[in-house]
């Protein structure tokens, strides 16, 4: 199935700015603190602030890089679909749409006749607009 089989486009979902903000301080403060051990390190000649530096510098790559490839995980609404990752599903091969909710998180499952299953989390921005479009057009 081509993506031109979808349609227009109609909207683009990425992940949600408070999300994108959590890993950018996290990056920011753990190359910091690597900064600190480094000099830590030069000034007292201890093995210890290595290591800690060693640690703060690989949460710090691993940060980078679950930032970059999260970054291009996009939900696309088409007029005739829905794009995620690998998966895809024109409206009238959705089974079933579920909406689960605990406390605030807000997490939806899409079941494709199939059986293919995503869950998108509100990790995802504009969940709540995702769930009306999906449940608009299931329906």
């Amino acid at each position: 199935m081509a993506l031109t089989d979808f349609g227009k486009l109609e909207t683009t979902h990425g992940i949600a700015p408070a999300f994108m903000q959590r890993a950018v301080i996290v990056a920011v403060l753990s190359f910091l603190f690597f900064l600190g051990m480094m000099l830590g390190f030069y000034v007292r000649q201890n093995i210890g602030y290595f290591l800690l530096a060693s640690a703060f510098l690989l949460v710090y790559i691993l940060t980078m890089f679950g930032w970059l490839v999260m970054r291009k995980y996009n939900v696309k609404i088409y007029e005739n679909g829905i794009t995620y990752k690998k998966f895809e599903a024109f409206w009238n091969e959705i089974e079933a749409v579920e909406t689960k909710t605990s406390g605030s998180k807000i997490n939806l499952e899409i079941r494709k006749k199939g059986g293919e299953t995503i869950s998108l989390s509100e990790a995802i921005d504009g969940i709540q607009h995702i769930i009306e479009r999906v449940n608009e057009k299931v329906k």
